[in-house]
């Protein structure tokens, strides 16, 4: 199993973190502020960031345009959001989580995680055409985060 984690300190309260994912995720100009692979997002079912809600999103990674849907599976108000891939990708990407944990009086790690079900040097030999798509994902969600640091904590680097 391939397992993809990025981890961020953020000087801001979970709370903060929280909702400003939640904001990303409402509309599509919100959506693609947070990264420039980002094209669209929309919700197909549901109410945004509700459990059993369904996600409709579209990215780039490695220069393909990626169009992706999303089952909420799990929401803990300032501290996780589990989301997991509808088929055909569930087959080999079995969920992904935001999780927010707490450091301090104004801090927290924002980590950013996801599996896929198959080991590493399998992947890499059924996608010859993308052979770096595991690093360009990993690079992906570092991007996400910074970008969520610098967003939060007003441009500060």
């Amino acid at each position: 199993m391939i397992n993809l984690k990025d981890s961020v300190e953020i000087t801001a309260t979970p709370e903060q973190v929280f909702e400003w994912l939640v904001q990303r995720m409402k509309d599509k100009e919100s959506y693609q502020a947070w990264h420039p692979d980002h094209v669209d997002i929309r919700w197909i079912k549901g109410e945004p960031l509700q459990e059993g809600s369904i996600l409709y999103a579209e990215e780039y990674l490695q220069g393909d345009l990626h169009k992706l849907k999303f089952r909420i599976t799990k929401i803990v108000p300032n501290r996780v959001i589990e989301y997991r891939s509808l088929f055909p990708l569930s087959i080999l990407s079995p969920g992904n989580t935001f999780l927010i944990e707490p450091k301090g009086e104004n801090s927290c790690i924002f980590t950013a995680m996801g599996s896929l079900r198959l080991p590493r040097w399998l992947f890499k030999k059924l996608h010859k055409k993308h052979k770096n798509k595991i690093e360009a994902t990993e690079q992906h969600m570092k991007e996400e985060g910074e970008n969520l640091r610098r967003a939060l904590e007003g441009g500060k680097d």
